[in-house]
């Protein structure tokens, strides 16, 4: 359900996508065409083995990088986070709670960690966890977003011990673990808590109806195109994705309700899958009386900034969300 060339979202089967920026085309080009092969059901076995060869786990002594931090494999009560910071950090720090990307059904909590600790952890002096929740589809929904509530909810609980302000938590990720995180957000403010600072949302998955104008236009075109998206939302969600009635924990888009919630930074690519579900949800929380930061990248398709790190629009994405880490940190 929810694939058919029907309604608005069909019409962008018709459009041709918007141009990827040169940098990042180039970076794409190199990689050949296995980097925007879709999966498919079929082979979502064999590309997960793929996943987790390119994404091999990081040893904590190598995450530790000759002492530059402080890093710690922890037992939420089940659910396994890895803790880091920079090394000599006083008093307690502010703390960005990670969910890691792979579209429900790939990466892990600990290959997202360098990059983490370098762009963001050590120029603004913050404490990270990234969580290591189930995956689909040995454990579908709603296993990644309660094993991100249970360990954001011990993580707190245990703050003074980890040396983490639990006033300033910004729960953040990519891709699949910004949708997470978004749907986190829902849920502790439907559960009584606790409530974080902010939500980073990073080119956030979050509409399991796979229908939008972007979703067709950018099919065969993106990183991760809508047959991929559709291959893991099934994953994830069995014989409930596309029908009524779904809960905004399982897919965000779906929320009716959006007041309540921490302000937001939301980015997405202008050549990306995601586009307009992105700028959909942050339009949604306006309208609620939410705040919420949109950058919408020019010519950026899915994982820009991981294929082409030092293109001049992955530098400017970047700054922008240090900026906004800061501000809202600051408060």
């Amino acid at each position: 359900m929810g694939d058919g060339d029907h309604g608005a979202g069909g019409l962008g089967a018709t459009a041709a996508p918007p141009p990827f920026d040169p940098e990042l085309a180039a970076a794409l080009a190199a990689l050949g065409e296995g980097a925007r092969a879709p999966i498919t059901p079929e082979g979502l076995a064999a590309w997960q083995e793929r996943d987790a060869a390119a994404r091999p786990r990081p040893t904590v002594e190598a995450l530790r990088d000759g002492g530059r931090f402080e890093v710690a494999e922890l037992d939420a009560e089940g659910v396994r986070l890895v803790g880091a910071r920079p090394a000599g950090s006083d008093g307690p720090l502010p703390l960005l709670y990670y969910l890691h990307g792979g579209g429900l059904v790939g990466g892990n909590a600990w290959s997202v960690l360098p990059r983490l600790l370098r762009e963001l952890a050590e120029p603004l002096g913050i404490a990270v966890v990234s969580v290591a929740y189930r995956r689909a589809p040995a454990a579908p929904y709603p296993a990644a977003v309660e094993d991100s509530l249970a360990g954001l909810r011990w993580t707190i609980g245990h703050a003074k011990r980890l040396g983490i302000d639990a006033g300033r938590v910004v729960v953040g990720g990519k891709s699949a673990g910004g949708g997470l995180a978004a749907a986190l957000a829902l849920l502790v403010r439907d559960r009584g808590g606790p409530v974080p600072a902010g939500q980073l949302l990073l080119s956030p998955m979050l509409d399991d109806r796979n229908d939008s104008f972007s979703a067709h236009q950018l099919a065969g075109h993106d990183t991760w195109d809508r047959t991929s998206n559709a291959t893991a939302w099934q994953a994830a969600l069995g014989e409930r994705r596309g029908t009524v009635g779904l809960p905004p924990y399982a897919a965000p888009a779906r929320a009716t309700d959006l007041s309540g919630l921490p302000p937001a930074y939301v980015e997405v690519g202008s050549a990306e899958t995601f586009r307009d579900e992105a700028v959909a949800y942050a339009d949604a929380l306006w309208r609620a009386g939410g705040e919420a930061e949109l950058h919408v990248w020019p010519g950026a398709f899915h994982g820009f900034d991981t294929i082409a790190p030092g293109a001049a629009l992955s530098r400017d994405a970047r700054d922008a969300r240090l900026r906004w880490l800061r501000r809202i940190l600051a408060r």
